[in-house]
């Protein structure tokens, strides 16, 4: 497909996948650059992991700009979120992960411990990401993350 296709948008799903692409896209020109995949779909309410961005990027990167284009992002990426991919961990889920960590059962993670492990195990946050999360999720008396609340603030948050 080249960059200059017109893109036919046929429902109200669509359209609001292409309003978020149109966000990003600086020049006008129907595409954005590949760094900015991940942004969009938060932007849509989802939750991408690195795999499913690079997954999109190799799937509609044009090589040659390193940007993607709207007429091949739109048919990729509303199929995946017609598969429920990007989906947030739920509450629930997000509070068993917390009490796995929790050996002792304290109710609240210390931040050090925490923070090495988003760092080493699974898909690693940035620095960017741990200061952010740290922030809303450390209490500032204590140093602690009480997670019960830092669950229930990450949820009213991401309510729509």
């Amino acid at each position: 497909m080249s960059l200059s296709e017109e893109v036919h948008i046929t429902n109200d799903f669509e359209k609001k996948i292409a309003d978020a692409f149109d966000i990003f896209d600086h020049a006008g020109n129907k595409t954005i650059d590949c760094r900015e995949v991940g942004t969009v779909l938060r932007a849509l309410g989802g939750c991408p992991t690195e795999a499913d961005i690079q997954e999109i990027i190799v799937t509609c990167e044009n090589p040659e700009f390193g940007n993607i284009a709207l007429s091949r992002f739109l048919p990729i990426v509303s199929g995946m979120i017609s598969e429920n991919r990007f989906q947030p961990a739920s509450a629930e889920e997000l509070l068993k992960a917390f009490r796995t960590l929790d050996k002792e059962n304290k109710n609240y993670l210390d931040k050090d411990y925490l923070t090495k492990l988003i760092m080493e195990e699974g898909e690693p946050f940035t620095p960017e990401e741990i200061e952010e999360m740290m922030t809303t999720a450390v209490d500032q008396d204590t140093g602690r993350i009480p997670y019960e609340y830092y669950i229930n603030h990450i949820m009213v948050c991401t309510m729509h």
